[in-house]
């Protein structure tokens, strides 16, 4: 008997985390040529984000930002993705920091 309790409660846990998951938006970036398209990315403020970053470029890149406390490394012709809680309405900085002459951008939350 406890060991059913147990698995409807683990059941549950999951598909609250699973509808959660969904629930959180997922905004799209592309490295590609030492630079992100696109440049800009609105979100809604006060809201928790994903942020899919397509790294097209034959080597690696890394996503930074000291505004929004982030730092990712993602291997050339893979796919990385950054989770953000919400933010104050404002500009956020971006950068690849092995290409920070090119490869900036903002999220700009509204």
């Amino acid at each position: 008997m406890q060991l059913a309790r147990s698995f409807i409660l683990l059941i549950g846990t999951l598909a609250t985390a699973v509808a959660l998951a969904q629930d959180v938006p997922l905004f799209k970036l592309v490295a590609k040529g030492g630079r992100f398209e696109p440049a800009v990315l609105e979100v809604p403020a006060g809201k928790r984000f994903r942020v899919e970053i397509d790294n097209q470029n034959t080597k690696a890149i890394e996503f930074e930002s000291k505004d929004l406390k982030q730092e990712k490394v993602i291997a050339p012709g893979t796919k990385g993705t950054v989770t953000i809680n919400g933010l104050k309405a404002g500009e956020y900085k971006y950068f690849d920091e092995f290409n920070e002459a090119t490869g900036r951008g903002s999220i700009v939350a509204k």
